[in-house]
């Protein structure tokens, strides 16, 4: 994997998610292992421009926020609030359709991160941010008061590390048993091309080498699938075959999310206590 450094930062080619980048990078801050700039330039990777808006009234109230549909604040405004107001380390959420895990109840921030597919969760203060681009290059970060006290799922990397290696295993065999993928000229060449055309993305000095390398394995999975969608129904015999072939991926789908989760929130409990160490 390839590395690039500068004071402050380890550059990695590794990739997951605008919530990730926020989670993991705003918790740094908030802990002192990081500077608020490194901050803004490690959003930049998902877009030139970040909004911030309070999604209810309790939001814009606590976090002096300004509400949807009025004039938009920043991420200066809101990295402000966090630490005004004591926040403490943040938590990625990825859910999926079928599979909520860490959002808890119902309500508009479970239905806004179901939507995207990532959040990042405040469990000190109670709050969710969800993430959306809604023009090239701006990404639009909606502030929502969560609903019911969340108890953030924990899965430790190494867990989640074996769950993904077990997943890949398995899944392998289970299309070669139900013999519906087929051989795909060039493959290699275009996940080649589709990992390249991901964002570099830079992470705090310190962060642990082995929730990057968990990272980057799945993301490497995680663009292999993206190439099995392109290709659905992927050789599979008929419409049975298919329904088979997406219950074979399923689980290594999951395991993805998993690998993900587990990496972006033990980087940011190592870098928490790097920082509650610092003078």
């Amino acid at each position: 994997m390839e590395q690039l450094q500068r004071p402050g930062a380890v550059f990695w080619i590794a990739v997951c998610c605008p919530s990730a980048t926020l989670t993991v990078w705003a918790s740094a801050w908030l802990s002192g292992a990081a500077a608020s700039d490194d901050v803004l330039d490690a959003l930049l990777a998902w877009g030139e421009a970040h909004e911030v808006v309070a999604a209810d009234a309790e939001a814009a109230v606590t976090l002096d926020l300004p509400l949807a549909g009025d004039f938009p604040g920043t991420p200066v405004q809101l990295l402000a609030a966090l630490r005004a107001h004591g926040a403490g380390p943040a938590r990625l959420v990825l859910p999926a359709p079928g599979d909520p895990r860490g959002l808890g109840g119902g309500g508009p921030f479970t239905e806004a991160a179901m939507r995207a597919g990532e959040a990042v969760l405040l469990p000190g203060l109670g709050f969710g941010l969800v993430p959306v681009p809604i023009a090239e290059g701006l990404v639009r970060w909606s502030v929502h008061k969560v609903a019911v006290p969340l108890s953030p799922d924990y899965v430790a990397l190494s867990e989640a590390e074996h769950g993904l290696t077990d997943a890949i295993r398995d899944s392998a065999g289970a299309l070669q048993a139900l013999d519906v993928a087929r051989d795909r000229p060039g493959v290699r060449a275009e996940l080649a091309a589709k990992l390249r055309a991901r964002p570099h993305l830079n992470w705090p000095a310190g962060t642990p080498g082995r929730a990057l390398r968990v990272l980057q394995r799945a993301d490497e999975v995680g663009a292999i699938l993206a190439i099995a969608e392109i290709d659905e129904p992927g050789g599979a015999l008929s419409s049975s075959a298919a329904v088979r072939r997406a219950d074979a991926l399923r689980p290594l789908r999951t395991a993805v999310r998993t690998a993900r989760h587990a990496a972006i929130n033990e980087a940011v409990r190592q870098l928490t206590e790097q920082g509650d160490r610092q003078p």
